[in-house]
């Protein structure tokens, strides 16, 4: 995809990767940049340095994604390019009150499902669009002291796989950005990014830089930290030896052994 001229949805666009986005976007020449986020003051202040439209989202609700589809069309044509980014991250694991699962399912598998149920019957109309779901390495391998992390964006990289082989002869193209740690709100506490950080941590804009790389490329994975592709390598090469790695990973990071 060459980003000139394209119309651009960014979900959780007030900070973060989603704001490296919009930013990037619009330096490639994206005609028009919607920026949507629940901080409503952070999407404006995003939207005001891309020229873009700021529109306050609870991307748990469908129907604000349908309104908010509904509108971006109606200012500026159809979307080219829709970028559900929006998500959080919860720590613990199986003790995590249902509540926290319940909300960080909606928000990192759910949202990525109500934004394709809108934007998707246009794009198949049209034989042409793109979808990038931000799932996270974590979705490929696995989060050391968060399990309802590791399972939603697991989940959130099998429905990008799904969508890429099912709509993929109709026109639709699909990419998943996998990065380890990034620079955001999410790993402000974090000290070098936590375990996510072994292999650094970097820059939202560096984060940019890799999709649009990618995008022109039309490639599946967005991998930032290129390491985690021969993660990935080694995890399906010996699964059993894999597990053992990340247990040692594990007792490294956090003090622990399993049981």
């Amino acid at each position: 995809m060459n980003l000139a001229g394209k119309h651009v949805v960014v979900t959780g666009g007030a900070n973060g990767i989603g704001r490296a986005l919009c930013q990037r976007f619009a330096s490639e020449g994206a005609r028009a940049v919607v920026v949507a986020d629940l901080d409503v003051e952070g999407a404006r202040k995003t939207a005001a340095e891309t020229d873009g439209t700021a529109v306050k989202l609870d991307v748990r609700d469908e129907a604000q994604l349908r309104a908010l589809v509904e509108s971006a069309e109606k200012a500026n044509g159809p979307i080219d390019l829709f970028c559900s980014n929006a998500g959080i991250s919860i720590r613990g694991g199986l003790e995590v009150p249902d509540d926290d699962w319940q909300r960080i399912w909606e928000v990192n598998v759910m949202a990525h499902i109500y934004a394709a149920r809108a934007v998707l019957p246009g794009m198949l109309e049209r034989g042409q669009g793109y979808l990038l779901h931000t799932a996270s390495a974590a979705g490929l391998l696995s989060q050391i002291g968060s399990a309802p992390y590791a399972v939603t964006k697991h989940a959130a990289v099998a429905l990008a796989e799904w969508m890429a082989i099912t709509y993929g002869d109709r026109g639709i193209k699909v990419s998943v950005l996998c990065p380890q740690a990034v620079r955001t709100a999410m790993t402000a506490d974090m000290e070098n990014g936590g375990v996510a950080g072994v292999d650094g941590m970097i820059e939202p804009e560096e984060v940019a830089e890799a999709v649009v790389a990618a995008l022109a490329e039309e490639r599946f994975l967005v991998l930032p930290h290129p390491s985690v592709l021969e993660y990935m390598r080694r995890k399906t090469g010996d699964y059993d030896r894999w597990i053992r790695g990340m247990q040692r990973l594990q007792a490294r990071f956090l003090g622990e052994t399993p049981d």
